[in-house]
């Protein structure tokens, strides 16, 4: 099979709206239950927004389950960014043996893959790995997944990066694929995306919107 080529550097080595396909990984109640890596909620809160990032540039999403009538649905908030749209439930642990899965990213016709799971060290890692071997670009969105315990987690991404595996943060996602703020209908969704689910980041923004609208209303 052939061995994932990632460019470590240069522009290239950057995600971009037209060559990336995002696939969620059980982000279920279940996996929820063991999840001690993260702060559960942030990890929901991140999830979400990748989603929601993913939505903005149009990025093909791909939603998977794992036995969901043992292990629950999909979270409610994460099901609600794409609300028509029915998770591959599956049986297999590794993502990547599944062939519909598989299927659906190759008819994207895409080589970036963005990944997030739970729980890191297995449904993350798992297709990860496989996936690079297989030639694809695999980004790793490490606070949008999480594993049964932080050492758990860490030696996930540790083993992810020795095979070729780029890890990621959700606004480091949202980052690259905006690239430039005079795209101004994406920085609009960007922004307000921000601001619901960016932290410190969203406090701030808030505040300068606050601002701007304090300065043109004084101009009016």
């Amino acid at each position: 099979m052939a061995q994932s080529t990632i460019p470590k550097n240069g522009l290239n080595a950057l995600l971009t709206p037209e060559e990336s396909v995002l696939i969620l990984i059980d982000h279920q109640p279940f996996q929820f239950a063991n999840l001690h890596s993260h702060e559960p909620t942030m990890v929901v809160n991140n999830v979400i927004a990748l989603a929601k990032t993913a939505k903005v540039f149009n990025v093909p999403t791909i939603l998977t389950t794992v036995l969901a009538d043992r292990g629950g649905k999909l979270i409610k908030g994460l099901q609600d960014v794409f609300p028509d749209q029915k998770p591959i439930d599956r049986t297999f642990i590794n993502t990547w043996e599944d062939s519909r899965v598989v299927s659906a990213v190759k008819k994207t016709g895409r080589k970036k893959l963005i990944m997030a799971a739970l729980w890191s060290e297995i449904c993350l890692a798992m297709p990860a790995i496989q996936a690079a071997g297989e030639g694809y670009e695999v980004y790793a969105v490490t606070d949008a997944s999480g594993g049964v315990s932080v050492e758990a987690h860490e030696m996930a991404v540790r083993r992810m990066v020795m095979a070729g595996v780029v890890p990621i943060t959700w606004m480091a996602v949202a980052g690259e694929l905006q690239r430039d703020w005079a795209r101004a209908d994406q920085a609009k969704a960007v922004g307000g995306m921000f601001a619901e689910h960016g932290g410190g980041t969203g406090i701030a923004f808030a505040w300068e919107l606050q601002l701007l609208g304090q300065k043109a209303g004084a101009g009016a």
